[in-house]
């Protein structure tokens, strides 16, 4: 018996009493909270799980402060404030309405101190000093929330305060809060802590966390509560297990616990259900195609961000991938320049797309490598 038989037939062999692997856990139907919209998001992939009038205009109460945050830690970046510097608090922050930290007007709060006034116990009067410190008046600061919005896409809201009392174009959408909450994850991880703290002190006065599910599940460690009688209970929450981190935007509950309740379901559901997985790592190049009038002809194309994928659970290695670029690439090409996408499919399913990039700037090639290509194109 040759060789190549002795081995097939020891395959054959092995297959017949090689026990059988597990079949996938098939996904059931998603919950269905008792809620006006929600959505639920895989924040490392994008991938939305499950969602209900996702696209709807809601008034979002509290969930306000999410944005206002987003602003500040900007303006912390940018170098226009520190956490240390000290905010003066006007009269009209010192008579904010609703829920308070207790700042005392003509007094001066550090931005620290405000931002956790504003998190942890969602005070207007903070998210107002906050509003006034970046952009010198709470309506100036609407407007640089507003652009904030437009930035990440989200189509569906606009901002008119600071604090999230009603307005009547003060409207937002679950898909757009998910968008808001990924992105404050993503691009400030050192400020993210705050959603998780459970009280906060200022003025000798202590106050609790409103968000529930942080006492009920220890993987949640996020984000904020909303609640007005227009707006009804909201809840954004975020949770980390195993290496994955989902977010749940609830609206328009009847009651803190039904919020708490519908979160946790969708939450459960998507780690229950669903794994993430990192296919490629920033920069990994995926090809290495001709680049005309380029210097050494070619270059290398990949990814400018990692690329994870979103499937039901035990399906992570079904997933194909596919490059497809763009036709006669010719240089010079900038790094930031899409050439081509990256798409990932399961079952013929398309379940995730990115854009592919040149991992360094491509410039042209000298006078023989130009006149070279000019000729070659004639026959390409």
């Amino acid at each position: 018996m040759h060789l190549f038989a002795r081995f097939a037939a020891a395959l054959a062999l092995f297959a017949f009493f090689a026990p059988a692997l597990p079949a996938p856990s098939p996904v059931p139907p998603p919950p269905k909270p008792a809620a006006r919209s929600w959505i639920l998001l895989d924040e490392q992939s994008g991938r939305v799980i499950t969602s209900h009038n996702a696209d709807e205009q809601v008034e979002p109460a509290s969930l306000t402060k999410l944005m206002t945050a987003y602003a500040v830690f900007h303006a912390i970046r940018e170098g226009k404030l520190g956490l240390d510097t000290e905010v003066p608090i006007s009269e009209r922050a010192w008579r904010a309405e609703g829920s308070r930290t207790f700042v005392e007007v003509g007094t001066r709060v550090r931005v620290e101190d405000l931002l956790q006034g504003m998190i942890v116990q969602s005070g207007n009067d903070a998210s107002i000093a906050l509003a006034e410190a970046v952009a010198g008046t709470e309506e100036a600061f609407a407007s640089l929330m507003n652009h904030y919005a437009e930035q990440l896409g989200m189509g569906s809201s606009h901002f008119e305060n600071s604090t999230g009392l009603p307005g009547d174009r003060h409207l937002v959408s679950a898909r757009d809060m998910s968008l808001l909450a990924r992105a404050i994850i993503d691009e400030f991880p050192d400020y993210y802590r705050w959603y998780s703290q459970r009280e906060f002190t200022w003025n000798n006065i202590t106050q609790p966390n409103r968000n529930g599910l942080l006492d009920r599940d220890p993987s949640v460690d996020g984000m904020k509560t909303g609640h007005t009688d227009a707006a009804g209970y909201c809840l954004v929450s975020s949770a980390h297990r195993d290496g994955m981190r989902l977010i749940a935007v609830v609206m328009g509950t009847d009651g803190f616990k039904a919020r708490e309740d519908a979160s946790l379901a969708l939450l459960n559901y998507g780690f229950g259900f669903f794994e993430t997985k990192r296919l490629y790592p920033r920069g990994a190049e995926l090809a290495r195609p001709r680049v005309y009038f380029a210097d050494g002809g070619e270059a290398a194309i990949g990814l400018r961000h990692e690329f994870y994928v979103t499937v039901p659970r035990g399906r992570a290695g079904d997933v194909t991938v596919s490059v497809a670029l763009d036709p006669a690439l010719e240089a010079p090409l900038a790094a930031d320049q899409p050439v081509g996408k990256l798409r990932a499919s399961l079952d013929g399913r398309l379940v995730g797309i990115r854009d592919l990039y040149p991992l360094a700037d491509i410039k042209e090639g000298g006078f023989f490598r130009r006149a070279w290509d000019s000729v070659m194109q004639w026959f390409a």
